[in-house]
């Protein structure tokens, strides 16, 4: 495995620039035999893996005010000739140098594409040897990886016959789809092999023989998620003094606090798989007015009829009310309000919604014992629990929770799965305090378990994606929880 790097654009010297250095790296690629080879603007040859990670680093001048645009190539290279021409082309991609430059930890990531007709290899099969009917092994592949993610896109199947000496013997070949394969879903699909000079040779050539195919598909979370509606429940914390420019809350009119930039930052995200963008908004720790009654879980819209928000602006513009309205006060109880969410989630299991809880807290906990009971009994239902953690406290308790490493168990049950996911804010912050690149980053890792804990509980269920439901469809507790 190599890969070639280039820029398609020449660079204008005239300008002072600055030299960034560029490495290569490739992850799910397919089998591939792989051999030595260095050349300038050539990767050394990775033998023998599927992740390769290139040693060779490449060193470019850096213009900020142009955009370099850069190519790379991936080959297969199973032969020692020095002609790349020779070599088994398996895709590329494209991008500006300024993209690697300003991704998260200089680390860019693309998909590999082949789009002018040509055919990339996408799987080989092991060999069968010694008959004349095999029968290859079941195989995995992403369908990212076998069409782009393009249902209609032409899927060729090559067949040969193996010889020792790597001369084998084309048989020949056949042309289908990644939908055509999906029909054949629980069946077989039969295919005939053709080859093209043998049938113009003999008059009656009929075929080279057949291939008999099954495929049994494993959803994604990028396809459940048209038939699960996702929503996101924020919570936060309400402890301290929203006057004071020390204070977690503090409003300050030229910048968002910590709450809201935690808030924005990953409630735009799931915003986009909730089909209402109806967000019911809680704060926990607070007096409430009139009589200054302390709650752990009051709507911060103020109407306890309809503790719903319009979109993740509007749960800010509420929390920012909130701030005005109620006194901030201790202690911060978590149970209370996965337990009311988790009363929702109980109502709903076939499938057709799916909750995400978001708390937001300074890591303070009051009732750890009582928290621990309810996240063991909500992993048996479909939810998920973010919490980020903001302030300069130690957030032992919140690591405790997140059963990356232990499950979280209570009187002797652990979790059924693992639905609590927890980061401390501050270690996303830019130095430089730009919020942007901060809410990125914070969404980004908070964010990355939700899919397989949703696949995770649709597949424990035996769930399958059902067609989207109609906003009319959709249960009446999506309302109000």
């Amino acid at each position: 495995m190599m890969a070639s790097i280039g820029e398609f654009d020449p660079l204008n010297n005239i300008v002072p620039a600055t030299k960034i250095e560029v490495t290569v790296s490739c992850r799910d690629l397919l089998d591939v035999d792989t051999f030595s080879k260095s050349d300038p603007g050539i990767t050394e040859v990775i033998d023998n893996t599927l992740n390769p990670n290139f040693v060779r680093k490449f060193f470019l001048d850096f213009f900020f005010e142009e955009k370099q645009n850069l190519r790379f190539d991936v080959y297969n290279v199973d032969s020692r000739s020095s002609n790349i021409s020779k070599f088994d082309f398996l895709g590329q991609t494209f991008c500006t140098l300024g993209e690697i430059i300003g991704s998260t930890g200089g680390r860019l990531e693309k998909s590999l594409s082949n789009e002018d007709g040509t055919f990339t290899i996408c799987h080989k099969t092991e060999v069968v040897k010694n008959t004349l009917n095999p029968v290859w092994q079941p195989f995995t592949i992403a369908v990212r990886a076998l069409c782009n993610g393009d249902y209609d896109r032409t899927v060729k199947v090559d067949v040969y016959d193996w010889d020792r000496d790597g001369s084998h013997d084309f048989i020949g070949e056949f042309t289908t789809s990644y939908r055509d394969f999906s029909r054949g879903q629980n069946q077989f699909n039969v295919y005939e092999v053709l080859n093209a000079k043998k049938k113009g040779k003999k008059k009656k050539y009929i075929n080279s023989g057949t291939v008999t195919t099954g495929i049994s598909s494993e959803w994604t979370f990028i396809y459940i998620h048209f038939s699960c509606v996702s929503m996101c429940v924020c919570l936060c914390s309400l402890t301290g003094n929203p006057s004071q420019p020390t204070s977690l809350h503090y409003m300050n009119p030229y910048q968002m606090n910590a709450y809201a930039m935690a808030l924005k930052a990953v409630g735009e995200i799931i915003q986009d798989y909730d089909s209402d963008k109806l967000f019911p908004a809680y704060g926990f720790g607070a007096k409430l007015p009139p009589d200054g009654k302390i709650s752990h879980a009051f709507p911060l819209s103020g109407d306890n009829e309809n503790p719903n928000c319009v979109g993740i602006e509007g749960v800010l513009e509420a929390y920012f009310q909130g701030l005005r309205t109620v006194q901030l006060y201790g202690p911060t109880n978590f149970s209370p309000v996965i337990n009311q969410v988790a009363r929702s989630a109980q109502d709903v299991t076939d499938g057709s919604q799916y909750f995400v809880l978001l708390m937001i807290t300074d890591g303070v906990i009051s009732d750890m014992v009582q928290t621990k009971e309810a996240v063991v009994n909500a992993a048996a239902l479909p939810m998920s629990i973010i919490i980020v953690g903001v302030g300069p406290a130690k957030f032992d308790a919140m690591e405790e929770l997140d059963g990356d490493e232990v499950r979280v168990s209570s009187r002797g049950r652990f979790a059924e799965r693992d639905i609590v996911q927890f980061v401390p804010f501050r270690d996303y912050m830019d130095q430089s305090g730009n919020q942007v690149l901060s809410m990125a980053r914070l969404a980004k890792d908070v964010l990355a378990e939700i899919p397989e804990q949703l696949l995770g509980f649709m597949k424990t269920r035996g769930i399958e994606p059902r067609p989207a439901l109609s906003s009319s469809e959709l249960p009446k507790l999506h309302r109000h929880i």
